[in-house]
């Protein structure tokens, strides 16, 4: 009886197949983990600047620079920092993206060919566990937005009664803000990454408008900026570290704060249109608006200080100060709670699409029978009342310090993707041989890709004696421990790149670099089969006869087709002149 309720559960929960369009449901396989096909590509260059503007235009990033000038660099010194490492953060994201632009496969599937199918479940379980501890803690920070919002509509929220224990590290008022960031974000989960586009519209100029507006009326009303805008080095004499070793783990800690998001890019760069919509979103974007933020984060902040006498760099307590000083007034209360909305709602979609979005299709990679993108971006959410984010914030200060520095463990996954992709398999793989393990190249040994292991482990092993270090404030380590830890990404990256070549070099992986002589899935135009040389599927099917496009194409093609058609041989006997 038990077996058969299970069954009968089962069979209600599994995700439905569709042959038709090549979306076959398997242990392996579902709708949202095939390659893309084109209809389902729809990211112009916008998309990318509204996805990479979320990542932006948000409360983070506008408070970067404070933490440069809190450890005595200069104001250049700072924006030397932000310029360098999200110039770097570009160049990592298109690396790590290319292999979706190219073959639109996302991260999930794309590990299974460095890996293995079961040894790629490691990257993918450290990216489930990141993707629901920074879900919750943006659902919090969000809250706070949330709060402020309320609070401009009704002043007397701001003295609710706390109605919660002494033992609870947080307040009533700030659980209100995060149930109700929580709740109006659920119906924005049920919206396809392929139909994001308004939201990313709306989202970006929202928030761009209001750091703006916030930017000039502060310069405005100060009639200049604050002292912090002209702070030069102030490192102590006696600090052990000097300016050139402080902006060295500046560097690497800007671009840990984005390694999460870079080492899935290629989930999202699938999605697009054509490949330059990915570069000039990126670049236009990721980089020089980043920086612009960045920029503006510290002049309103300076300007703030003369006009309050204080330094406010989050976004939420300046606007609270703002309502305070304006006396409650109508015109105060709307201004704060215009842009207090605008900051939230970016946040609201950012955690939508690079949290919840990114955990549902790394969940869907580790149950594709029964979870798709939308299942698993609402588990990823509901993870959050387990997370209980408010127990991190307020207490566990050392813990978000190890979770921004993260990138310990997933640099090395790059370094690995990257050298694998580029450097051995000349950006050449079987996307058949991805959905399925019988007889397939990538099963390796059971599974596992036994050179892969040793060569990720070797990247963090010489970083994680200084992350102890660093997260338990240990004083009397050596200094070299710390040393490697500031240099954590480039170390990781560049250690497993280097061993995973020269592996792969001593222990040769057999057919590396071959492809399927015929488009499976449906997944490329003509014009992209004939770049690539394959077979495209219309001609497989017989509905190509006649096509002068397909005709005129030149194509560099390999030996016979495994396809026995009689269109498929015309096809590759007319490629062969």
């Amino acid at each position: 009886m038990a077996s058969k309720t299970i069954r009968k559960v089962r069979e209600v929960v599994a995700l439905d197949s569709d042959e038709s369009h090549y979306e076959e449901v398997s242990a392996w396989s579902n709708r949202d983990l095939i390659p893309l096909p084109p209809a389902r590509r729809t990211w112009g260059w916008f998309n990318f600047f509204g996805s990479w503007s979320l990542s932006s235009l948000n409360v983070a990033t506008w408070q970067t620079p404070n933490t440069f000038l809190t450890q005595g660099l200069s104001v250049g010194q700072a924006m030397a920092i932000i310029v360098v490492s999200r110039a770097l953060c570009c160049l990592f994201a298109v690396m790590v993206a290319w292999c979706g632009l190219t073959w639109h496969i996302g991260f999930t599937v794309q590990n299974r060919y460095t890996w293995g199918f079961r040894a790629s479940y490691i990257p993918l379980l450290q990216r489930i566990l990141l993707n629901f501890i920074w879900t919750a803690i943006q659902c919090w920070n969000g809250g706070k937005l949330v709060t402020v919002c309320i609070t401009a509509i009704w002043p007397s929220f701001a003295t609710i009664p706390n109605t919660l224990s002494a033992s609870t590290p947080t307040t009533t008022y700030e659980l209100v803000g995060f149930i109700v960031f929580w709740a109006v974000s659920i119906p924005f989960l049920f919206i396809r990454p392929e139909r994001f586009k308004k939201p990313f519209l709306v989202s970006s100029v929202m928030c761009g408008v209001a750091m703006f507006a916030l930017m000039i009326w502060s310069v405005a009303t100060a009639k200049g900026v604050g002292p912090v805008f002209y702070q030069g080095e102030k490192v102590p004499a006696t600090s052990q570290w000097s300016a050139s070793w402080l902006m060295m783990a500046g560097i690497n800690q800007a671009i840990g704060g984005k390694a999460a998001g870079m080492t899935n890019s290629s989930d999202f760069s699938r999605y697009a249109k054509k490949k330059s919509d990915y570069l000039i979103g990126t670049i236009t974007v990721y980089w020089i608006v980043g920086v612009l933020v960045c920029f503006g984060g510290l002049v309103t902040t300076a300007a703030c200080q003369k006009i309050y006498g204080d330094i406010w760099w989050n976004p939420p307590d300046l606007m609270m100060v703002m309502m305070d000083y304006g006396q409650g007034s109508s015109g105060s209360r709307a201004a704060v709670f215009f842009l207090a909305i605008s900051f939230a709602f970016t946040s609201m979609f950012e955690n939508v699409c690079s949290n919840a979005v990114a955990g549902g299709i790394d969940l869907a990679g580790l149950f594709p029978r029964y979870i798709d993108i939308r299942r698993g971006a609402l588990i990823t959410f509901f993870a959050a009342w387990i997370i209980q984010p408010w127990q991190l914030i307020n207490e566990a200060a050392t813990f978000i310090s190890v979770l921004n520095s993260f990138s310990v463990f997933l640099a090395p996954i790059m370094g690995v993707m990257v050298c694998d992709y580029f450097i051995l398999r000349h950006q050449r793989i079987k996307l058949s041989h991805l959905f399925s393990p019988q007889g397939s190249d990538y099963w390796f040994w059971h599974g596992v890709n036994w050179r892969v292991i040793p060569c990720w482990v070797a990247g963090w092993a010489p970083t994680i004696g200084g992350l102890i270090v660093s997260a338990g404030g240990i004083t009397t380590a050596p200094r070299a421990l710390t040393e490697l830890y500031y240099m954590a990404f480039f170390v990781g990256f560049s250690v497993s790149f280097v061993l995973f070549y020269a592996v792969n070099l001593i222990f040769p992986v057999l057919h590396r670099g071959e492809i399927d002589e015929v488009d499976k899935y449906a997944t490329f135009t003509i014009d992209e089969a004939a770049r690539l040389g394959v077979v495209p599927t219309d001609v497989v099917q017989g509905e190509a006869l006649g096509n002068p496009k397909l005709e005129g194409l030149e194509v560099k093609v390999g030996e016979a087709s495994a396809d026995d058609s009689e269109m498929t041989k015309k096809w590759w006997s007319l490629k062969r002149g």
